[in-house]
């Protein structure tokens, strides 16, 4: 009797297989930091459904889902506000940036 075992190839790789999405709540802007100060990177629409690869403080914002100072990193360069993520928390749902 034989056992094929497969194991992940990496800690990403198992990390992104664990990951949630979360749906965006109205459609935002996505900056390339924790605040409106920074730069627009995109726009998403409401309804998209985004991974939060880690979360961290930032600019106040008031939004759909809340008001927080949580911004969600999405990608490389790319953040939104966590007020727009409904994410079914007011804290963190990720790790710390």
């Amino acid at each position: 009797m034989s056992e094929n075992v497969i194991a992940p190839e990496s800690a990403e790789e198992i990390e992104a297989a664990a990951a949630r999405t979360y749906p965006i709540a109205a459609d935002v802007n996505v900056r390339s930091g924790p605040g409106t100060s920074y730069g627009k990177v995109g726009r998403l629409s409401a309804g998209t459904r985004v991974t939060i690869l880690c979360q961290k403080p930032g600019e106040k914002i008031t939004g759909p889902a809340g008001t927080t100072k949580l911004w969600d990193r999405i990608g490389s360069g790319r953040y939104v506000s966590d007020a727009y993520v409904r994410t079914g928390s007011t804290g963190y749902v990720a790790p710390r940036c």
